[in-house]
């Protein structure tokens, strides 16, 4: 029987008989469009990742002039928004749902999940765990084409008569299944769907390829307790994908047949302008649970790889080893199990079994349990710890902010009896942004900031970058704290007007708050544009490892070629955060330096107890592990 062997060092020893550093040169094509130098690619999720944003911001920034001016005349947008603007002024209702449905399509898949995951997972796997590249560089190419493919059909969805998908990011059905339902349920959808079927499949050969590189092609020594925590970010995250983004192409399978080929998978009893339509025995629930199956994962799709980034940056900058850090690994792992067993906690209010609600309800509270660990640490790393103020620490601490608030606010809708009175109101969308949308942005800000300079070889501008990070943070709070508010009275999201409740006209002024906040904290997202932009030919030229940290990435040269180390792959001898070891010449022990190199003496040796006399005589002890 063949067996495969795992092992990190075969695997290394296989890999550096094809050092691509030596013998990759290829043209222009091949080095910068279709490459297959995971750095590369790497930087065009990024850039791609980050057009989506500036277009996903822009489309919420103009249904938010809609509901903070709802007496304005906004015929100067004509030229941008033709004949989706009414006669007096207004944005069309069904073109407000769409801006919607784009917004949220954009925001959760291009930018939090390709934007985010794409470009981190394809940049640090390598070099973090001493690979030369991606266990298959043409498979991580055609990831990123894939995607590439899916933002060309959603954006050319954009500009088609009957104007994008607008059945909400969700696409719940009938009204995603009934092409003839409204102008968004046309053409928009069938492409809605179309780039989606892509972009699954872009994600389906990343995660393969993510999974296998840190399997296999761990340099010597680099074992799983060695391991950095953005690298068991990355592998659980790739996990989730693999299990739950299948389910949703099935689901969305299933809508095209309903759509195009007459079938009732989630039809049933359906009335369009009074004429009965021949669709019997579906059920639109059944929607609700595949998407959901994917949709709740997703949010840790999402999260997980912010919140190992987060996990470098904190220790990294507070001059600590990371606090628990199995405690840190574990929390990870419950919250990806946890994960896949929550979904229905989105499905409260469908009339589901009460028994079954309460079995949800139990699991989601217990999904606090590990996010809780995970803030305590972060804490706990940073308290008595000799912190560095960069601009990529502040958007970690920023992302633990918005972890705490966000989360707590998920513990009431996590009840299914609050639920049920705060479902579909203002309250969701501004859970979900805090604890979701904004941790994440924060996470994937806070690693362009941290790695920039071994993107590129250069420092983005600390200034600017102080700015940015105070406008973003005040304005994000200004834009989903009020909304906690108007949505426990009830306001309803997705609603193209509220003027016409008397019961909501007391909001306008929080409505005009948060519509100027949003525009704000836009502007300081162009200020972080120009910044990355100028900083890639302009600034100041980075050292090869100016952070001062331990991990492998910061082992190679300034700008790493195709290959990433032009000599061996260095060994492996350490955990990845020996900050501040007493005894230790600087604050700071590589991965790559041998225990015989450093002052062993003065270092606790594994399972060492260490009892420090405290103040009165007390004795405290320390157990602290050589990892």
């Amino acid at each position: 029987m063949a067996t495969i062997d795992i092992h990190p060092h075969s695997a290394v020893d296989h890999h550096d008989e094809h050092d691509h550093g030596h013998e990759h040169h290829g043209n222009f094509w091949t080095t910068y469009v279709f490459s297959e130098d995971h750095k590369v690619i790497a930087k065009q999720f990024l850039i791609t990742g980050m057009a989506w944003a500036l277009i996903g911001g822009i489309l919420s920034v103009l249904f938010r002039l809609q509901l903070g001016f709802p007496d304005a005349n906004l015929s100067w947008l004509k030229p941008i928004l033709g004949g989706w603007l009414t006669p007096e002024g207004k944005i069309d209702p069904e073109f407000y749902l769409a801006l919607v449905t784009m917004h949220g399509t954009i925001m959760v898949f291009f930018v939090l999940t390709a934007g985010l995951s794409g470009t981190f997972s394809n940049f640090l796997i390598p070099l973090q765990v001493g690979a030369r590249d991606m266990a298959s560089g043409f498979m991580n190419m055609l990831s990123y084409w894939f995607f590439f493919a899916s933002s060309a059909v959603m954006f050319t969805s954009l500009f088609i008569s009957t104007g994008p998908a607008a059945g909400g990011w969700v696409i719940y059905p009938p009204l995603s299944a009934l092409p003839q339902a409204i102008s968004g349920s046309g053409l928009g959808m069938t492409l809605w769907l179309v780039s989606m079927a892509l972009f699954i499949v872009s994600s389906l050969l990343g995660s393969i390829n993510y999974i296998t590189t840190i399997i296999n092609l761990r340099t010597v020594g680099m074992s799983f307790t060695k391991l950095p925590l953005t690298i068991w970010a990355f592998f659980l995250t790739a996990v989730i994908g693999i299990l739950s983004f299948p389910v949703l192409f099935g689901a969305a399978l299933l809508l095209i047949f309903d759509r195009s080929f007459g079938t009732s998978f989630y039809l049933s009893d359906i009335y369009i302008g009074g004429e009965a339509l021949p669709n019997q025995g579906g059920s639109p629930i059944l929607f609700q649970h595949l998407f959901w199956f994917l949709g709740h994962p997703e949010v840790y799709i999402v999260l997980l790889p912010a919140l190992g980034i987060t996990s470098e940056i904190i220790a990294t900058n507070s001059r600590k080893p990371i606090f628990g850090y199995k405690a840190m690994v574990g929390s990870m792992l419950f919250i990806a199990i946890l994960s896949f067993v929550v979904w229905a906690h989105h499905m409260f209010v469908t009339g589901m079994n009460p028994f079954l609600g309460s079995i949800f309800t139990l699991l989601t509270l217990i999904i606090a349990v590990p996010s809780a660990v995970k803030i305590f640490n972060y804490v706990t790393t940073m308290w008595k710890g000799n912190i560095i103020f960069t601009p990529a620490m502040l958007f970690s601490i920023g992302l633990v902010s918005f972890f705490l608030t966000g989360g707590i606010t998920g513990v009431f809708l996590g009840n299914s009896a609050i639920d049920i009175q705060l479902h579909d109101t203002y309250f969701v969308v501004a859970h979900f942004h805090l604890v979701m949308g904004s941790a994440s942005f924060f996470g994937m800000v806070a690693g362009i900031y941290h790695w920039f300079p071994k993107m590129f070889g250069r420092m983005l501008n600390e200034k600017l970058g102080y700015i940015h990070f105070w406008v973003t943070f005040v304005g994000v709070y200004l834009v989903f704290f009020p909304m906690h508010y108007i949505g426990i009275a009830g306001f309803p999201r997705r609603y193209y007007s509220w003027t016409n409740f008397e019961t909501f006209s007391g909001f306008a002024d929080l409505n005009f708050l948060v519509t100027v906040a949003a525009i704000v904290t836009l502007a300081a997202q162009l200020l972080f544009v120009f910044n990355f932009i100028y900083s890639i030919f302009r600034g100041r030229m980075a050292s090869a490892n100016p952070w001062n940290s331990t991990t492998l990435e910061w082992t190679t040269p300034r700008l790493p070629q195709h290959g990433n180390w032009p000599g061996e792959i260095p060994t492996v001898y350490r955990w990845p955060y020996d900050y501040s070891k007493p005894g230790a010449k600087d604050d700071y022990i590589p991965q790559h330096i041998p225990y015989s190199e450093t002052p062993e003496s003065n270092l606790p040796h594994e399972n060492e107890l260490i009892k420090l006399e405290g103040v009165g005589g007390s004795a405290i002890v320390v157990e602290e592990k050589k990892h």
